[in-house]
């Protein structure tokens, strides 16, 4: 059973103050708790129903504790719990300019939305981006939201958190780096000749890329609307950022 103790210190980590006190996160479920057990996240603790224990090896290295389904509930972040919850550490890397060089590395330039950004890291694990550098402002990755929405992929990308500016002018100034913004008015990516390396800045999804940035940026680039329903009483104003990410993120690998 459950202490209260327990449960409170479950749920503290819902909040990313005591995230960071900690530096600790929580994931659930079935499909991602498994995941995580076989990648180098440091899972600390494991929560489980009888069930999920039977069909899945739990290393004894980790703590486990077989617990009922309405305790599970307590403790979960989801509408309806599903059979695991783990408390890991919150990995730590080293953001190193020279790891970047021959590669794409994905930019977030203020991405608030949680479900947003989870997408975005399970996008950049299925095309081979190894890292995604964000703004302080984007939304913390280990918020259990983002981690659910990762569907596991949290334990195959390297997220760093940065000043932007400083860090694209650093990749201009030391790698000399492509800078690949999405913007409205950038060329057609379609028609562009792309690099097989570089930064993609994918910005706001209200705002955009922030003009400090979009200062550095060498190479603006948009995703063209093939809307038959252009008239006075309007269109579809952008794509949703996650989607964008993902057209564009395809579009240099097809090359």
């Amino acid at each position: 059973m459950l202490s209260k103790s327990q449960i409170s210190f479950i749920n503290s980590l819902k909040q990313k103050k005591y995230r960071d006190e900690h530096q600790l996160f929580i994931a659930e479920g079935a499909k991602i708790v498994p995941e995580l057990l076989n990648s180098d996240i440091v899972v600390k603790q494991v929560y489980a129903t009888s069930e999920f224990l039977r069909n899945n090896a739990i290393p004894a290295t980790i703590e486990r504790f077989e617990i009922k389904e309405n305790e599970l509930e307590r403790i979960s972040s989801l509408t309806k719990a599903n059979e695991v919850l783990a408390v890991c550490e919150i990995p730590k890397y080293k953001l190193n300019s020279d790891d970047l060089k021959g590669k794409l590395t994905l930019v977030l330039d203020d991405i608030k939305d949680p479900g947003n950004l989870g997408t975005i890291i399970r996008i950049a694990d299925w095309f081979g981006i190894e890292n995604i550098v964000c703004s302080s402002e984007t939304a913390d990755a280990f918020n259990s939201k983002v981690v659910q929405a990762t569907m596991g992929s949290i334990a195959r990308i390297k997220i760093h958190y940065c000043d932007l500016t400083s860090f694209v002018q650093q990749q201009i100034t030391n790698n000399q780096q492509r800078i690949y913004g999405a913007l409205l008015e950038g060329k057609n990516i379609y028609n562009e000749k792309l690099s097989s390396e570089g930064l993609i800045v994918i910005g706001n999804e209200s705002r955009g890329i922030s003009e400090d940035v979009q200062k550095l940026i060498t190479d603006k680039i948009s995703i063209p609307s093939f809307s038959h329903y252009k008239t006075n009483e309007g269109q579809a104003e952008s794509l949703n950022a996650a989607i964008a990410t993902s057209i564009i993120c395809s579009e240099f690998r097809r090359r």
